[in-house]
């Protein structure tokens, strides 16, 4: 019962603090979508940029290690950095697409 009673006082309380800021419940969750919105255009940058820097990052990490393997110092490491470009944006085309039942 005394929750209840909370409940309904916090309601009006906020209600009033509302109304003596000039702003409406639908404002405030209109400024809430709007930030999930930017938040989520932060996140898919965010991890496209991570997409590419890992993929090169693990292309070069590759030819290093197989030059260091067959000592055939820097030429597996260079021609790496092509393959880790292609597949960093390919990662990057699949990762911004349009999602959708066929994703591969």
């Amino acid at each position: 019962m005394s929750n209840d009673r909370d409940t309904d006082s916090f309601e009006r309380r906020l209600a009033a603090a509302r109304d003596g800021a000039g702003q409406s419940p639908t404002s405030s969750e209109s400024a809430h979508k709007s930030v999930g919105a930017g938040q989520s255009a932060i996140n898919l940058a965010m991890r496209l940029g991570v997409e590419l820097v890992a993929a090169m990052a693990i292309a070069v990490g590759i030819g290093w290690g197989l030059d260091r393997l067959f000592h055939t110092k820097p030429w597996l490491m260079v021609l790496m950095v092509p393959v880790g470009m292609v597949a960093g944006l390919r990662n990057l085309v699949r990762a911004a697409g349009p999602k959708g039942k066929d994703d591969r």
